[in-house]
């Protein structure tokens, strides 16, 4: 994958003001774009444009794109290009909407950089966008595919079969196909969820499959969204906390997700916050059915013992392993909290806990929290490489201080 070589020169000597201007370049793509599309508001998830983070999003990954083009030592785009393609997956995105998002995307730049804007450098840019673009129409192609979805027709039809009340405003599914099995998925996978909304927009959301894979069934725990300092309340995770149960029919896609456990036997370290238990929780039932002798170490924060979902599971689980450990952070009430070992009070801090050597480290939780742990853990020694995340929402990892 190359830019020709007259537009490696011309990206080259612009690519410091695209990137400059990236996320101005993004709002006003999405501004116009659902202006005249307003049908693909269905596609994107409608909070993160509202509080400016998949515009974010999609200006850095176009600028990290183009860097790689045109820097052989820039790092490697591929693990970003798999990730943004699992997630389109889970959403539906088809091969011809990259038609509409380039045709406003371009006209962005334009309207953004005005006369800087010459026919070759709109050329040179329109060669970048069409690389990425068919980049990731590929590999879609190649995951829906594997995955046995026609993308025409990407959402499955799955019954609510139970609910169960976790904590507070945590609630799990248990979720079973109304026709045939879940298609085949490994540990630590996701699938969206989409719902017509009383205004009658239908908007998809993201949520980590809870459960090792089953064949059946599948189990998604969600945590209801409120807003805090003036946001609204989650839409979808509002209505199925109050909409969703046994019987109730939801759209649901294939699973899709790269950050995934291994088929090794390595030590693990399972960092987590708040509802990002969600992924342990599936790495952990599944470790303790195939390999419960394998090294493991988790680390959870969360506000108390009563906002910790899905302890009791994780509490078996851990018995059970021979070589588990798990340690809670909560702020507040850690002294009466009837955890497995002592829970400590206040924010995690991984400064002094005994690591695996050789650990490979699964974190999910706030971006800030997985940047802290990050840096805790590259301090202890491991490294870089041995640390993976999974966040919610716009990957926006990268603009994260580091």
């Amino acid at each position: 994958m190359r830019l020709s070589p007259e537009s490696t020169d011309v990206v080259e000597q612009t690519a410091g003001v695209v990137a400059e201007h990236a996320e101005a370049i993004s709002t006003l793509f999405y501004a116009d774009m659902f202006e005249a599309h307003p049908e693909l508001f269905n596609v994107f998830n409608r909070a993160n444009q509202a509080i400016g983070e998949q515009p974010k999003a999609l200006a850095a990954s176009v600028v990290a794109f183009a860097v790689h083009l045109i820097d052989p030592d820039a790092p490697d785009f591929t693990p970003v290009m798999r990730r943004i393609a699992h997630k389109h997956v889970s959403l539906g995105i088809q091969a011809s909407e990259y038609l509409v998002v380039g045709r406003y995307l371009l006209a962005a730049v334009k309207k953004v950089l005005g006369d800087a804007i010459t026919a070759e450098v709109a050329s040179a840019w329109d060669e970048v966008y069409w690389l990425f673009a068919t980049a990731l129409i590929a590999e879609e192609g190649k995951l829906y595919a594997e995955g046995g979805t026609d993308p025409d027709h990407p959402w499955g039809r799955y019954r609510v079969v139970e609910r169960f009340e976790e904590s507070g405003e945590v609630f799990s599914l248990l979720l079973a196909p109304v026709d045939g099995q879940v298609p085949a998925h490994r540990t630590g996978q996701y699938v969206a969820i989409a719902v017509d909304l009383p205004d009658g927009l239908r908007q998809p959301r993201q949520y980590t499959i809870s459960s090792g894979p089953r064949g059946d069934s599948l189990r998604v725990t969600i945590k209801r969204v409120r807003g805090v300092d003036g946001m609204p309340d989650g839409q979808v995770s509002g209505w199925l906390y109050e909409n969703a149960q046994p019987g109730t029919i939801l759209d649901v896609s294939q699973p899709a997700g790269d950050v995934v456990l291994d088929e090794t036997d390595v030590p693990l370290v399972l960092v987590s916050a708040g509802i990002g238990i969600t992924p342990v929780a599936a790495i952990m039932e599944d470790l303790s059915r195939r390999q419960p002798e394998r090294t493991v170490r988790l680390f959870h924060a969360d506000k108390s013992h009563a906002h910790h979902a899905l302890y009791d599971g994780l509490r078996r689980q851990v018995l059970a392993m021979p070589d588990a450990r798990a340690q809670n952070w909560y702020e507040k009430d850690a002294e009466i909290a009837p955890t497995l070992h002592p829970a400590k009070s206040g924010f995690m801090n991984l400064s002094d806990v005994e690591l695996p050597e050789e650990a490979q480290v699964f974190m999910c939780g706030p971006l800030p929290f997985m940047q802290s742990a990050r840096r805790s853990l590259i301090d202890q020694g491991v490294p870089s490489e041995n640390i993976h995340y999974e966040v919610f929402g716009p990957d926006l990892w990268a603009q994260q201080p580091a």
